[in-house]
């Protein structure tokens, strides 16, 4: 998520690309609903995460991956 943000690899819609990834990633491995069927993330939520991703600094990245690996973690 972070290096796709931040690489720009593709011409245009790079955050609205991640987002979606990063959806599928939770959806194909099973995290994208918790265990009482509520979404792991809210839309909203996941706007605001990729924004922030998009404007941090280089030296933020391990904070951002953080934020990241929190989020999908099912002990949350």
């Amino acid at each position: 998520m972070y290096l796709i943000v931040k690489n720009h690899s593709f011409s245009d819609g790079n955050k609205r690309i991640v987002a979606f990834l990063f959806l599928y990633f939770l959806e194909k491995n099973s995290l994208l609903f918790t265990e009482n069927g509520t979404k792991r993330i809210a839309d909203n939520a996941l706007v605001a995460l990729t924004l922030m991703i998009a404007v941090s600094k280089p030296d933020e990245k391990n904070a951002m991956i953080k934020v990241i690996v929190n989020l999908i973690n099912k002990n949350n």
